[in-house]
Protein backbone atom coordinates (compact mmCIF):
# COMPACT_ATOMS: atom_id res chain seq x y z
CA UNK A 1 0.00 0.00 0.00
CA UNK A 2 1.47 3.45 -0.33
CA UNK A 3 2.19 4.11 2.91
CA UNK A 4 3.42 7.61 3.22
CA UNK A 5 -0.27 8.77 1.81
CA UNK A 6 -2.28 8.65 5.20
CA UNK A 7 -4.68 11.15 3.70
CA UNK A 8 -5.51 9.72 0.68
CA UNK A 9 -6.05 6.62 1.90
CA UNK A 10 -8.47 7.79 4.82
CA UNK A 11 -10.94 8.87 1.59
CA UNK A 12 -10.09 5.33 -0.19
CA UNK A 13 -10.85 3.84 3.05
CA UNK A 14 -14.01 5.49 2.80
CA UNK A 15 -14.58 5.22 -1.13
CA UNK A 16 -13.36 2.39 -1.75
CA UNK A 17 -14.51 -0.01 1.11
CA UNK A 18 -11.64 0.00 3.55
CA UNK A 19 -8.14 -0.68 4.49
CA UNK A 20 -6.66 -3.02 7.26
CA UNK A 21 -5.28 -6.38 7.38
CA UNK A 22 -6.31 -9.38 8.14
CA UNK A 23 -5.29 -12.99 7.98
CA UNK A 24 -7.20 -14.69 4.94
CA UNK A 25 -8.04 -13.63 1.32
CA UNK A 26 -10.97 -15.46 -0.98
CA UNK A 27 -9.72 -16.55 -4.70
CA UNK A 28 -11.78 -16.03 -7.09
CA UNK A 29 -12.33 -19.09 -9.95
CA UNK A 30 -11.74 -18.19 -13.28
CA UNK A 31 -13.63 -19.31 -16.11
CA UNK A 32 -12.97 -22.84 -16.80
CA UNK A 33 -13.24 -22.53 -20.39
CA UNK A 34 -10.36 -20.21 -20.20
CA UNK A 35 -8.19 -23.06 -19.70
CA UNK A 36 -5.82 -23.40 -22.68
CA UNK A 37 -6.46 -20.47 -24.54
CA UNK A 38 -3.90 -17.67 -24.59
CA UNK A 39 -4.43 -14.25 -23.41
CA UNK A 40 -5.05 -12.26 -26.55
CA UNK A 41 -8.12 -14.60 -26.95
CA UNK A 42 -9.49 -14.40 -23.74
CA UNK A 43 -10.01 -10.59 -24.38
CA UNK A 44 -13.94 -9.40 -23.91
CA UNK A 45 -15.13 -8.22 -27.55
CA UNK A 46 -16.40 -5.12 -26.38
CA UNK A 47 -12.34 -4.38 -24.90
CA UNK A 48 -11.10 -6.26 -28.89
CA UNK A 49 -13.20 -4.15 -30.50
CA UNK A 50 -12.01 -0.87 -28.78
CA UNK A 51 -8.34 -2.06 -29.74
CA UNK A 52 -7.27 -0.16 -26.44
CA UNK A 53 -6.42 -1.31 -22.77
CA UNK A 54 -7.68 1.61 -20.75
CA UNK A 55 -5.10 1.82 -17.75
CA UNK A 56 -5.55 4.57 -14.42
CA UNK A 57 -2.75 5.52 -12.09
CA UNK A 58 -1.88 7.93 -10.06
CA UNK A 59 1.59 9.67 -10.47
CA UNK A 60 3.86 10.20 -7.07
CA UNK A 61 5.39 6.53 -5.72
CA UNK A 62 8.29 5.86 -7.13
CA UNK A 63 9.58 3.51 -8.82
CA UNK A 64 5.92 2.21 -9.21
CA UNK A 65 4.91 5.28 -11.14
CA UNK A 66 6.41 8.56 -11.70
CA UNK A 67 7.46 11.05 -14.08
CA UNK A 68 10.43 10.72 -16.31
CA UNK A 69 13.01 14.18 -14.59
CA UNK A 70 11.63 16.69 -16.07
CA UNK A 71 8.88 15.65 -18.14
CA UNK A 72 5.47 14.50 -18.18
CA UNK A 73 5.68 10.83 -19.61
CA UNK A 74 5.28 8.62 -16.90
CA UNK A 75 7.24 5.90 -16.06
CA UNK A 76 7.44 3.14 -13.95
CA UNK A 77 7.15 -1.04 -12.95
CA UNK A 78 3.10 -0.06 -13.02
CA UNK A 79 3.79 1.53 -16.33
CA UNK A 80 5.95 -0.69 -18.64
CA UNK A 81 4.32 -3.73 -16.98
CA UNK A 82 0.62 -2.12 -18.32
CA UNK A 83 2.19 -1.85 -21.53
CA UNK A 84 3.38 -5.29 -21.67
CA UNK A 85 -0.20 -6.60 -20.41
CA UNK A 86 -1.45 -4.82 -22.97
CA UNK A 87 0.86 -5.81 -26.11
CA UNK A 88 0.45 -9.69 -24.63
CA UNK A 89 -3.23 -8.79 -25.18
CA UNK A 90 -3.22 -7.34 -28.57
CA UNK A 91 -4.08 -3.70 -27.42
CA UNK A 92 -2.51 -0.04 -26.97
CA UNK A 93 -2.54 0.85 -23.54
CA UNK A 94 -3.59 4.38 -23.06
CA UNK A 95 -2.27 5.50 -19.19
CA UNK A 96 -4.39 8.32 -17.19
CA UNK A 97 -3.02 9.65 -14.06
CA UNK A 98 -6.28 10.28 -11.69
CA UNK A 99 -5.86 11.25 -7.90
CA UNK A 100 -5.59 8.12 -5.88
CA UNK A 101 -8.63 8.10 -3.61
CA UNK A 102 -10.83 8.31 -7.54
CA UNK A 103 -9.17 4.90 -8.60
CA UNK A 104 -11.42 2.49 -8.16
CA UNK A 105 -15.12 5.06 -8.18
CA UNK A 106 -13.25 5.27 -11.98
CA UNK A 107 -13.16 1.61 -12.06
CA UNK A 108 -17.23 1.06 -10.96
CA UNK A 109 -18.17 3.97 -13.11
CA UNK A 110 -16.03 2.96 -16.10
CA UNK A 111 -13.56 5.55 -17.18
CA UNK A 112 -10.88 2.95 -16.96
CA UNK A 113 -10.48 -0.74 -17.38
CA UNK A 114 -7.71 -1.37 -15.00
CA UNK A 115 -5.84 0.25 -12.50
CA UNK A 116 -2.57 0.14 -11.43
CA UNK A 117 -1.01 2.14 -9.07
CA UNK A 118 0.26 0.10 -5.57
CA UNK A 119 -2.84 -0.62 -4.82
CA UNK A 120 -2.99 -3.37 -1.75
CA UNK A 121 -5.21 -6.26 -2.45
CA UNK A 122 -7.38 -6.15 0.81
CA UNK A 123 -10.48 -8.49 1.32
CA UNK A 124 -12.70 -4.67 2.36
CA UNK A 125 -11.54 -3.38 -1.43
CA UNK A 126 -12.17 -7.04 -2.90
CA UNK A 127 -15.80 -6.05 -2.31
CA UNK A 128 -16.09 -3.28 -5.46
CA UNK A 129 -13.03 -4.71 -7.16
CA UNK A 130 -11.21 -8.01 -8.55
CA UNK A 131 -7.36 -8.16 -7.78
CA UNK A 132 -4.56 -9.63 -10.27
CA UNK A 133 -1.88 -9.89 -7.54
CA UNK A 134 1.37 -8.94 -9.14
CA UNK A 135 3.65 -8.13 -6.84
CA UNK A 136 4.70 -8.72 -3.06
CA UNK A 137 6.05 -5.57 -0.66
CA UNK A 138 6.53 -4.93 2.39
CA UNK A 139 8.42 -2.74 4.81
CA UNK A 140 12.39 -3.41 4.78
CA UNK A 141 15.46 -1.58 6.57
CA UNK A 142 17.08 0.67 5.41
CA UNK A 143 21.49 1.57 6.60
CA UNK A 144 23.84 3.59 5.68
CA UNK A 145 25.98 2.53 2.94
CA UNK A 146 28.32 -1.10 4.33
CA UNK A 147 26.14 -1.11 7.45
CA UNK A 148 28.53 -0.33 10.25
CA UNK A 149 26.06 -1.43 13.13
CA UNK A 150 25.92 -4.68 12.14
CA UNK A 151 21.98 -4.72 11.84
CA UNK A 152 20.45 -7.75 10.73
CA UNK A 153 17.00 -7.50 11.89
CA UNK A 154 14.21 -5.88 14.00
CA UNK A 155 15.58 -6.80 17.16
CA UNK A 156 18.47 -5.48 16.43
CA UNK A 157 17.46 -2.02 16.19
CA UNK A 158 16.52 -2.18 19.92
CA UNK A 159 18.33 0.41 21.58
CA UNK A 160 19.76 2.00 18.60
CA UNK A 161 18.26 6.04 16.71
CA UNK A 162 15.54 5.00 14.28
CA UNK A 163 13.58 7.23 12.05
CA UNK A 164 10.22 6.36 10.43
CA UNK A 165 7.52 8.18 8.80
CA UNK A 166 4.88 9.47 10.60
CA UNK A 167 1.47 7.96 10.43
CA UNK A 168 2.95 5.68 8.07
CA UNK A 169 2.69 1.01 8.24
CA UNK A 170 6.50 1.25 8.58
CA UNK A 171 6.19 3.63 11.88
CA UNK A 172 3.93 0.72 13.41
CA UNK A 173 6.37 -2.03 12.53
CA UNK A 174 8.65 -0.02 14.66
CA UNK A 175 6.26 0.62 17.29
CA UNK A 176 5.25 -3.07 17.71
CA UNK A 177 9.27 -4.33 17.53
CA UNK A 178 9.89 -1.29 19.82
CA UNK A 179 7.45 -3.17 22.53
CA UNK A 180 9.23 -6.27 22.49
CA UNK A 181 12.92 -4.42 23.30
CA UNK A 182 14.28 -4.34 26.84
CA UNK A 183 16.53 -1.87 25.56
CA UNK A 184 13.90 0.91 23.76
CA UNK A 185 14.82 2.16 20.46
CA UNK A 186 15.27 6.23 20.29
CA UNK A 187 12.41 6.76 17.70
CA UNK A 188 12.13 9.66 15.72
CA UNK A 189 9.45 10.64 13.16
CA UNK A 190 10.46 12.14 9.98
CA UNK A 191 7.44 13.72 7.42
CA UNK A 192 8.89 11.01 4.71
CA UNK A 193 10.84 8.73 3.79
CA UNK A 194 13.71 10.92 1.75
CA UNK A 195 13.04 13.32 5.55
CA UNK A 196 13.96 10.55 7.36
CA UNK A 197 17.37 9.38 5.20
CA UNK A 198 19.02 12.76 5.92
CA UNK A 199 19.00 11.74 9.79
CA UNK A 200 21.19 8.75 8.66
CA UNK A 201 23.36 10.61 6.00
CA UNK A 202 23.73 13.38 9.10
CA UNK A 203 24.63 10.42 11.73
CA UNK A 204 21.12 11.67 13.76
CA UNK A 205 19.90 7.66 13.25
CA UNK A 206 21.78 4.64 11.93
CA UNK A 207 18.34 2.88 10.04
CA UNK A 208 14.91 3.46 8.87
CA UNK A 209 12.13 1.12 7.64
CA UNK A 210 10.61 1.68 4.42
CA UNK A 211 8.41 0.27 1.87
CA UNK A 212 10.93 -2.30 -0.39
CA UNK A 213 10.72 -1.10 -3.20
CA UNK A 214 11.42 2.87 -2.71
CA UNK A 215 14.08 1.43 -0.32
CA UNK A 216 15.90 -0.30 -3.22
CA UNK A 217 15.37 2.78 -5.69
CA UNK A 218 16.39 5.05 -3.52
CA UNK A 219 19.67 2.48 -2.78
CA UNK A 220 20.39 2.08 -6.30
CA UNK A 221 20.14 6.07 -7.16
CA UNK A 222 22.25 7.31 -4.54
CA UNK A 223 24.67 4.33 -4.07
CA UNK A 224 24.61 5.42 0.02
CA UNK A 225 22.10 2.97 1.54
CA UNK A 226 22.03 -0.87 2.22
CA UNK A 227 18.35 -2.71 1.83
CA UNK A 228 18.57 -5.29 4.52
CA UNK A 229 16.87 -8.53 2.60
CA UNK A 230 13.84 -9.01 5.21
CA UNK A 231 10.22 -7.95 4.10
CA UNK A 232 7.90 -6.69 7.17
CA UNK A 233 4.21 -7.07 6.95
CA UNK A 234 4.32 -8.00 3.11
CA UNK A 235 1.50 -8.21 1.03
CA UNK A 236 0.57 -8.67 -2.29
CA UNK A 237 -0.33 -5.39 -4.21
CA UNK A 238 -2.88 -6.03 -7.34
CA UNK A 239 -3.94 -5.16 -10.97
CA UNK A 240 -7.60 -3.70 -9.97
CA UNK A 241 -10.05 -4.77 -12.39
CA UNK A 242 -14.17 -3.98 -11.77
CA UNK A 243 -15.85 -6.94 -10.30
CA UNK A 244 -18.34 -7.21 -13.42
CA UNK A 245 -15.62 -7.97 -16.29
CA UNK A 246 -14.32 -11.35 -14.90
CA UNK A 247 -13.34 -12.32 -18.90
CA UNK A 248 -10.92 -8.90 -19.13
CA UNK A 249 -9.83 -10.21 -15.14
CA UNK A 250 -8.84 -13.23 -16.40
CA UNK A 251 -7.51 -12.36 -19.81
CA UNK A 252 -4.82 -10.00 -17.65
CA UNK A 253 -3.97 -12.37 -15.02
CA UNK A 254 -3.34 -14.66 -18.14
CA UNK A 255 -1.29 -11.74 -19.95
CA UNK A 256 0.72 -11.37 -16.59
CA UNK A 257 1.19 -14.98 -16.21
CA UNK A 258 2.62 -15.12 -19.78
CA UNK A 259 5.06 -12.40 -18.89
CA UNK A 260 6.58 -14.24 -15.80
CA UNK A 261 6.96 -17.25 -18.03
CA UNK A 262 8.50 -15.16 -20.80
CA UNK A 263 10.95 -13.72 -18.53
CA UNK A 264 9.46 -10.13 -19.62
CA UNK A 265 7.88 -9.64 -15.75
CA UNK A 266 11.20 -10.36 -14.45
CA UNK A 267 13.15 -7.97 -16.71
CA UNK A 268 10.36 -4.67 -16.31
CA UNK A 269 11.51 -5.78 -12.27
CA UNK A 270 14.96 -5.87 -12.56
CA UNK A 271 15.16 -2.43 -14.54
CA UNK A 272 13.82 -0.93 -11.68
CA UNK A 273 15.46 -2.74 -8.83
CA UNK A 274 12.28 -4.61 -7.60
CA UNK A 275 13.40 -8.14 -8.58
CA UNK A 276 13.12 -8.69 -4.46
CA UNK A 277 9.50 -7.72 -4.61
CA UNK A 278 8.53 -10.33 -7.38
CA UNK A 279 5.54 -13.38 -7.57
CA UNK A 280 6.43 -17.00 -9.08
CA UNK A 281 3.29 -16.74 -9.68
CA UNK A 282 0.43 -14.45 -10.85
CA UNK A 283 -3.08 -14.72 -8.71
CA UNK A 284 -6.23 -13.21 -8.41
CA UNK A 285 -7.62 -11.95 -5.35
CA UNK A 286 -5.40 -13.55 -2.95
CA UNK A 287 -4.33 -10.70 -0.71
CA UNK A 288 -5.76 -9.85 2.76
CA UNK A 289 -7.28 -7.18 4.79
Amino acid sequence: MRKHLVIAMIAVCALSAGCGRSTSGTAARTDPSAAGKSAKELVPDQVRKSGELRMATSEGYPPMEMYKPGTQELTGVDIDLAAAIAGRLGLKVTTTNAAFDGLIPGLQAGRWDIAMSSLSDTEQRRKAVDFVDYFNAGGSIMVKKGNPEGIKTLEDLCGKKVVLAKGSSNLDIGLRQNDKCAQKMQIMQSEDAPTGLLTIDSGRSVATIVDSPVGHMYAKETGKYDVLPGQYDAGPWGIAIDKRNPALRDAVAKALQELVDSGEYKQILDKYGTAANALPKITINTGVS
